[in-house]
């Protein structure tokens, strides 16, 4: 085993605090990663506070992991000692079903998540509020010498969270893309729809952010508080992507959606969202869901951001920082990711 620190959850309730872990031995096509910085996921927090009821303790977040390889398994052949690496979500799937086959390891039924899986040696996986990971080479991502490594950190599950479905639903020249929430995987989308060439449009319950939606891409702003505004913005967009994490009503966001328009859902909602079948029916509207994308598209997405000069605008926070940092997140009092300096570990 490899001795790692790392910051964990204890409990439920209790604050964050530092622990020792040990990563697995690396096999022949493991990658040893020295982890540089690591992005905090409103997930990370769903989790540790058990909103899913399922989370293990002492449980380690961060799935937003950059760093470099310190050593490599004498099979591996897509990384090298000193690369600049990146992990995301996941550190592991069967590689063998159809879905896996098709890049799209993401829907895997064995998939294994950087937190809250089971490892080789059928222990819990943990995250990256830490010094260290060990990855199978499949699922460790180049980071784009353009690219900043601790801007890049929150790339790999709010940059692919929303790329996946922009690309899916074909965002592009012509096409009417509406962003619901300008938080962390909002800013993302409207930077990536914006650079895909889609006329963007950020939804938000008051004009607070409405300089930094514009400054980042975004043609309009829209106030759903404001009932003429909404009244005037029916069967405008060709695509609604929902990044809000609390109940809210969505009949009245899909009234928005033009025929054959699709909102897509991305947040992590703990209660059942009431939707009326009549608002769908009339416009053959779509309500579907996203989570992220494959190994081969996270990687694709890497590389456009580093083409199109796309990073996260972030606040870099020390290690001691951390609880201070997640009661903020409740408070939606960041701007737009926090992103933690592993070096203060």
């Amino acid at each position: 085993m490899i001795p790692a620190k790392a910051i964990a959850c204890p409990d439920s309730a209790s604050p964050l605090g530092p622990i020792a872990i040990e990563r697995l031995d690396p096999g022949p096509r493991d990658v040893v990663i020295d982890i540089q910085y690591c992005g905090i996921c409103h997930s990370d927090l769903h989790v540790g506070k058990n909103e899913l009821g399922r989370t293990r303790y002492p449980f380690v977040p961060g799935h937003e992991i950059v760093g470099v390889v310190a050593s490599v398994g004498a099979d591996v052949t897509r990384h090298k000692v000193g690369d600049r690496v990146g992990v995301g979500c996941m550190v592991d799937s069967d590689r063998t079903c159809h879905e896996c086959r098709r890049g799209e390891e993401q829907f895997c039924a064995n998939m294994v998540g950087t937190y809250g899986g089971i490892d080789k040696a059928g222990r819990p996986t943990m995250g990256g509020y830490s010094d260290k990971i060990v990855v199978d080479e499949h699922f460790v991502l180049r980071i784009p010498e353009a690219l900043s490594m601790a801007e890049a950190a929150p790339l790999l599950c709010a940059g692919i969270t929303t790329w996946s479905p922009l690309k899916t639903w074909e965002a592009g020249p012509g096409k009417k893309v509406g962003v619901v929430g300008l938080g962390g995987l909002g800013h993302m989308a409207v930077k990536l729809a914006a650079a895909l060439g889609a006329e963007v449009t950020v939804l938000s319950t008051s004009d607070r952010k409405k300089a930094d939606a514009l400054a980042m891409g975004a043609h309009d702003f829209l106030i759903t508080t404001d009932a003429e505004a909404m009244k005037a913005a029916a069967m405008r967009f060709d695509l609604i992507i929902n990044t809000v994490s609390a109940p809210a009503d969505v009949n009245r966001l899909i009234q928005l959606l033009a025929r054959d328009g699709t909102m897509v859902m991305l947040g992590l909602a703990a209660e059942p969202l009431p939707v009326f079948s009549l608002a769908l029916l009339s416009r053959r509207r779509r309500l579907a869901g996203s989570p992220i994308g494959g190994i081969r598209e996270t990687q694709e997405m890497l590389d456009f951001c580093a083409e199109h000069g796309i990073a996260s605008d972030i606040e870099v926070i020390r290690p001691d920082q951390i609880n201070e940092a997640w009661a903020r997140i409740e408070k939606s009092d960041v701007r737009y990711r926090f992103v933690i300096d592993m070096a203060g570990l």
